[in-house]
């Protein structure tokens, strides 16, 4: 039986590989990259995870998991609906932050930047990629709007497998993807006794990267 009163005295106490300048990419993308790649090595369900936080035209904040789909040394994509709630901030502030989570490495890197839509050639080859039944299902779903049952959202997806049967299928002009495009990693790694590795990569205004510790 779990015991929320006992939730203060949870522990961990991390013995993990110090994250030093010196053993660490000049640039942040590079960076990612090779910690990624240990995420994947390591087999975690979805290491690809990541916590994108919003913000509205009216300050309201809002974060959520959503999968990372690719990155490069421009930026970090991921798609969703284009009139869901988050779609919605992004296109009225184009601000984002990431944050990504790998805890049996005891790491954890967190993101932020600017925000575009990717190229409709890249949100439609994505789509052509995707399982059929994902591709029905971004079809019939109208993200972030109120649902009366679950049942309409199984009759939607069931009208549309009639509808097209075999044929293929066209990427919806209300979905693709976004492109958050950084100007600040943070790079974690946690330590004994809570002294964990904090390394930020700040982009300065010729376009370098500046590396600092922070303190924990």
């Amino acid at each position: 039986m779990i015991n929320e009163n006992y939730i203060d005295r949870i522990r961990k106490d991390y013995q993990t590989e110090r994250l030093k300048k010196d053993n660490s990419a000049d640039n942040p993308f590079v960076q990612f990259k090779n910690w990624f790649h240990e995420a994947l090595k390591a087999e975690f369900i979805e290491a690809n995870a990541m916590n994108i936080a919003t913000v509205s035209k009216a300050g309201e904040i809002s974060s959520r998991m959503v999968l990372l789909k690719s990155f490069d040394e421009v930026g970090f994509v991921f798609f969703t609906n284009y009139d869901s709630n988050k779609s919605k901030d992004l296109q009225e502030t184009k601000k984002a932050a990431l944050n990504f989570w790998w805890d049996k490495l005891h790491r954890q890197v967190r993101i932020s930047g600017i925000v575009e839509k990717v190229s409709r050639d890249e949100s439609e080859n994505y789509f052509d990629s995707r399982p059929r039944g994902s591709q029905f299902g971004a079809m019939a779903s109208k993200q972030s709007q109120v649902l009366d049952t679950y049942e309409v959202l199984e009759k939607q997806y069931e009208d549309l497998e009639k509808k097209y049967g075999d044929k293929k299928l066209t990427c919806p002009d209300y979905w693709g993807g976004f492109r958050v495009i950084p100007n600040l990693f943070e790079f974690w790694q946690g330590q004994p006794n809570r002294l964990h590795d904090r390394l930020r990569y700040t982009k300065t205004s010729t376009d370098d990267w500046m590396i600092e510790r922070l303190s924990p």
